[in-house]
């Protein structure tokens, strides 16, 4: 079978393809069919060396499949043979076939296209997590997002609003913030350029956010804090302004609120019940049309490094996925 294999920690243009052995499920495993594969940013760092997650070498790309399965291991129902399922797999997707714990697959519903369902496990399971196990939003909260044209922001922008959140996004050029209008933001912020903290303020009538979104820290950080409601919630989710803010402790215990992480990736490791619950939530909005990721463009497996590069150079404006 094939396989997309970085071979050297020399960046996503080294990225081969070759012929691999087919592999064979253990107990508890399953053997996946792969039909789509979901690339991330987080690819682009994987092949440097430099994401949290060091896979020994060679190590396929790709956290997010979908796929049908072929053939299970002892312990796992003949049933699940044929069945159209996507996983979350930290890495290893970019190849025909892939072994996958049984536990961590969730099944596709018929309306739901491969290429939809192999991008929402990070994106959407990083919103669906952060906004509803960790942000605890109810309706009628105010929920501030930054990095809102991104994947993260688009994702945490429709959850939000599929929960009756009022959305503020914030974006860095008009053009982004037209993307993050068309995910359903009511209001939206131009940063660098605006005062954070009293644009907040100024569009809750002085309130302040219940819960503000973040996925790029930096110099949004502290002025969002203080832009914070009496018991606001602080999500941190990424840094991708590079900068890991230092939060002046005493503007929590002013507000009462809280600041808290966000750490997706772990939270499906220490918890894949939960895991499946939230993306069989995020499959039937999708089914249902009160989703609309965003796809930027398909590419087969033989064009990897061209798929890996729009993501290498930011130019994605939705979701980068391989079709096998």
């Amino acid at each position: 079978m094939k396989a997309a294999l970085c071979k050297s920690l020399d960046g996503p243009q080294h990225i081969v393809i070759e012929d691999v052995p087919e592999p064979t499920p253990n107990p508890g495993q399953v053997l996946v069919r792969v039909k789509a594969v979901g690339l991330n940013f987080a690819d682009t760092l994987m092949t440097r060396g430099k994401y949290q997650f060091k896979p020994d070498l060679p190590f396929s790309p790709g956290a997010e499949i979908a796929g049908v399965v072929e053939a299970v291991a002892s312990g796992v129902s003949q049933n699940l043979i044929g069945q159209r399922v996507m996983a979350y797999v930290n890495w290893g997707g970019a190849r025909e076939k892939i072994i996958v714990d049984a536990a961590s697959l969730v099944p596709i519903p018929g309306d739901v296209a491969d290429t939809v369902a192999a991008g929402l496990s990070v994106t959407y399971g990083t919103a669906i997590h952060g906004l509803m196990d960790r942000g605890r939003i109810a309706e009628n909260e105010t929920v501030v997002v930054t990095g809102a044209a991104g994947g993260a922001g688009q994702a945490a922008i429709e959850v939000a609003k599929l929960r009756g959140a009022r959305v503020i996004a914030v974006a860095s050029s008009p053009e982004k913030l037209d993307i993050a209008k068309s995910c359903g933001a009511d209001d939206v912020i131009t940063f660098p350029g605006n005062d954070l903290k009293m644009s907040v303020r100024d569009l809750t009538n002085g309130k302040g956010a219940d819960v503000v979104y973040d996925c790029i820290g930096g110099e949004a950080a502290e002025p969002l804090v203080r832009a914070l409601a009496w018991k606001g919630r602080y999500l941190v989710v990424g840094f991708a302004a590079g900068d890991i803010p230092k939060i002046p402790l005493n503007l929590l215990l002013l507000r009462g609120a809280s600041l808290i992480g966000v750490f997706w990736g772990e939270a499906v490791r220490r918890d894949p019940a939960g895991q499946a619950a939230n993306m069989r939530q995020v499959l039937g909005w999708a089914e249902a049309g009160k989703l609309r990721p965003r796809l930027h463009a398909t590419y087969p497996l033989e064009q990897i490094r061209e798929a890996i590069g729009v993501l290498d150079r930011r130019e994605a404006q939705g979701k980068v996925v391989l079709t096998l």
